[in-house]
C-alpha cells in the first residue's frame, strides 16, 4: 500500500459490482441493460467499474459528460456506449469517429451532430430524448414531431442514424406517485410520433434503478442502472440493497492519526459544539470534508472503531474529525470505517446519507480524489492495477 493510502482508502469490491449488475439483469431479463459510470463512476472508478460490468454482462455503458465517455474508449472499451449531456459546441465531431451514442434534446444539437457528421464523413449514432414530465433536458412534447421528423430527414441524408428515443422518470423511486403512470403514457405516444415520422430505434428506454426493480412495464429494450450497480439501493423506502440482492461495492476507511486522553470539560473541533463529559479518550480521524465527508453530519455520522460505532464528536473539519471512545482504547494507526456493506458491524453509506440529511449517492459520489481508490476482488487488493487504469475493457455483451 502506498503512503498516501494509509492515511485513508475506499475499497472498491469489482466483485460486488459484477454480482450487482448479474441480479439486476435478472430483474429485466428481456431487456438489455446499461451500466451507467458517470461522475467517476458514482466515486467508484468508471473504468474499473465498467469493465466489471462488462464481464458481468452489461451490453451499454452510459456517461453524463463526452469527456467521460473518451475516457472509457480511451482504457479501450469498444461496446456500445452513450453520453447524454451536451451544450452548444460541444465535441460531437470526437463521438462520432469514437462510435458514440449521442443523445439530442432540440434542433439545434441535431443541426450540430450533423454538421459533425459531415465534417468527418461518418454517420453519427443519435437517440432522441423525449421530456415526458421531469422538466430537465429532452424536448418537449410539443415539439417532439418537429425533432422526429428533421431526425428522420438527417436520416435519409445518411448523416445519422437515430439508435433510440428515450426518457428519465422523475418518480419512479416513489411507488405509485401518479406521475409515473402519466409519463408512462407519455413516453409510449412518443414512441407511435417516431414511429410514425418513419424511426426504427434499436433501443427505447425510460427505467432507471427504481424503475428497473418496481416497473417491469417500463423496461422496454434497455434498462439503465447506476446506483444499484455500486450496491447501493436508490431509495430506503423501496427496499435495502439486500432486499434486491445487491452489495455495497465502496467501504471508506481511515487509520487513526492521533489517540489521546483529556479531561472533562475539554471542547473540540471549532466552535465547541462538543465539549467531553469527564474524562475520556478522543480519538482522530484523518478525514475531512475536503475528502468528501459531508460536513452536515458534524455531530451525527456514524464511525466503526474499537469494535463499537461511534459518532462524530463536534465539527467536521476540512482534513479531519474527532470521534469520543469514552472508556475504550485505542491506538494510533487503528482502522476507523466509515461506511461498507454493513455485514461487519459498519455504517452504511445509508446511515452517512441519514445522518448529513442527502442521499447515499451523494455520500459515495462526492468522495474525493484524496482518497485512493484500491480495488478488492475476491479478496484480493490491486492497487497497481487501479494505477494503470484498467486498460484492458472489453465491449461484447455476456
Amino acid at each position: 500500500m502506498n503512503e498516501t493510502a494509509k492515511r485513508a482508502r475506499a475499497a472498491i469490491d469489482l466483485a460486488a459490482v459484477r454480482s450487482n449488475v448479474r441480479a439486476l439483469r435478472a430483474r429485466a431479463p428481456r431487456a438489455e441493460l446499461m451500466a451507467v459510470v458517470k461522475s467517476d463512476g458514482y466515486g467508484h472508478g468508471a473504468v474499473p467499474c465498467a469493465r466489471a460490468a462488462r464481464e458481468a454482462g452489461a451490453g451499454w455503458l452510459g456517461t453524463a459528460l463526452p469527456e467521460e465517455a473518451f475516457a472509457l474508449r480511451a482504457a479501450g472499451d469498444t461496446g456500445r456506449l452513450m453520453c447524454w449531456l451536451w451544450t452548444p459546441g460541444g465535441p460531437w465531431r470526437t463521438a462520432v469517429e469514437q462510435d458514440i451514442d449521442v443523445s439530442v434534446s432540440g434542433l439545434w444539437a441535431l443541426r450540430e451532430v450533423a454538421e459533425a457528421a459531415r465534417a468527418c464523413g461518418r454517420a453519427a449514432r443519435v437517440q432522441l430524448k423525449v421530456d415526458t414530465g421531469l422538466g430537465r433536458n429532452g424536448c418537449q412534447p410539443a415539439d417532439w414531431s418537429r425533432l422526429t421528423s428533421a431526425a428522420r430527414t438527417a436520416e435519409a441524408e445518411g448523416v445519422l442514424t437515430v439508435t433510440g428515443v428515450w426518457s428519465h422518470f422523475a418518480c419512479a423511486d416513489e411507488p405509485g406517485h401518479p406521475s409515473i403512470a402519466a409519463q408512462l403514457t407519455a413516453f409510449e405516444e412518443a414512441l407511435k410520433t417516431a414511429d410514425a415520422a418513419g424511426l426504427r430505434p434499436e433501443v427505447r428506454h425510460i427505467a432507471n434503478t427504481p424503475a428497473l426493480l418496481t416497473l417491469p412495464e417500463a423496461h422496454f429494450d434497455l434498462v439503465r442502472t447506476g446506483i444499484g450497480i455500486y450496491g447501493i439501493s436508490p431509495s430506503p423506502e423501496l427496499g435495502t440493497p439486500q432486499d434486491f440482492g445487491l452489495r455495497p461495492a465502496m467501504t471508506l476507511e481511515a487509520s487513526l492519526a492521533s489517540v489521546k486522553r483529556v479531561p472533562g470539560g475539554h471542547g473540540v473541533s471549532y466552535g465547541h459544539h462538543y465539549t467531553t463529559p469527564g474524562e475520556t479518550t478522543l480519538a482522530l480521524v484523518p478525514l475531512g470534508y475536503a475528502d468528501g465527508i459531508p460536513r452536515h453530519a458534524s455531530g451525527t455520522g456514524p464511525v466503526l472503531v474499537a469494535g463499537k460505532w461511534r459518532t462524530v464528536a463536534g465539527r467536521i473539519a476540512m482534513d479531519q474529525f474527532v470521534v469520543d471512545l469514552g472508556g475504550d482504547g485505542a491506538e494510533p494507526g487503528d482502522p476507523a470505517v466509515l461506511f461498507g456493506p454493513g455485514d461487519r458491524g459498519e455504517p452504511t453509506a445509508e446511515d452517512w446519507a441519514r445522518a448529513a440529511g442527502t442521499i447515499g449517492y451523494e455520500i459515495v459520489t462526492r468522495i474525493g480524489t484524496r482518497v485512493p481508490r484500491v480495488y478488492v476482488d475476491s479478496g484480493i487488493q490491486d492497487e497497481a492495477e487501479a494505477a494503470e487504469g484498467d486498460s484492458a475493457l472489453t465491449g461484447g455483451t455476456a
